[in-house]
């Protein structure tokens, strides 16, 4: 996905522009986003659990987990705005990596880690732990392993998931990240049950996701969650709310743990 295409699909601007990361204000082409074609065509061969009904929002699949729309992922092709240059200041990551409060012995998932924007400097805040850099693409997966080798990091580990099992050991993460990326979530209830197990009785998921509460963030509204929302998705796999952290400039990011 190319860049300018990734800018007007997912943020909002002034004369009813929109601007965005992840899909198009038209529906992409299936020759141009062949990821996305796969998610809508799995619309039709699971049902179970989920409302499959007309799109509400051209941006979504048209299936709904909750009452919400799940939007369009992200292909490959749109890696380069991930690694854009005024990420840092537009999102506060150096907030966001703080409010993580990692230890140097942690083991770390990093669901969606596409380039591994995140992956790489949370690799530095546990020298003596690990990153594990979750992906479903092959094409992320490559860029991870390339990344790794270019910096001669030794403690991440790339892992290709798939769309309902991120692939990690039960009982083995200390902390899940998954930042902008949980809202296109294909099977989210059995990915995110997927996750709970991967956690240590101690271990909590840090869930990043736009305000949906917010008008101001100019984000289209499938690409938004609201912490109400969140909660609800969280409880619905056991997942207990432990708190929201409000100093990032656009994001909600919330806290969760297992619930036994």
């Amino acid at each position: 996905m190319h860049i300018v295409s990734l800018f007007f699909s997912w943020v909002v601007l002034p004369a009813a522009l929109l601007i965005q990361t992840t899909s198009c204000t038209q529906p992409p082409t299936e020759s141009r986003f062949p990821l996305e074609t796969e998610q809508r065509l799995s619309v039709s061969r699971d049902t179970s659990g989920y409302q499959i009904k007309p799109p509400t929002d051209p941006n979504g699949i048209g299936k709904y987990y909750m009452g919400r729309q799940i939007a369009h992922v992200m292909g490959h092709e749109g890696a380069g705005w991930l690694e854009r240059d005024d990420r840092r200041q537009e999102e506060g990551t150096d907030i966001l990596l703080r409010e993580l409060k990692l230890k140097p012995t942690d083991v770390v998932a990093d669901i969606g880690a596409g380039t591994g924007y995140f992956t790489f400097q949370m690799s530095q805040l546990v020298p003596q732990g690990k990153v594990l850099a979750v992906d479903i693409q092959p094409e992320m997966i490559a860029y991870l392993k390339e990344n790794k080798a270019r910096n001669k990091v030794s403690n991440v580990e790339p892992v290709l998931g798939t769309k309902q099992n991120p692939n990690l050991p039960p009982n083995s993460v200390d902390l899940v990240l998954i930042v902008d990326a949980y809202h296109e979530f294909d099977h989210p209830r059995e990915m995110m049950t997927a996750i709970r197990k991967s956690l240590t009785p101690t271990g909590r998921l840090a869930l990043v996701e736009y305000r949906a509460e917010d008008v101001n963030v100019p984000i289209k509204r499938i690409h938004k969650m609201s912490v109400e929302q969140a909660r609800k998705e969280m409880a619905a796999v056991g997942l207990e709310f432990i708190e929201s952290v409000e100093s990032l400039p656009q994001q909600h990011m919330m806290f969760f743990q297992r619930a036994d």
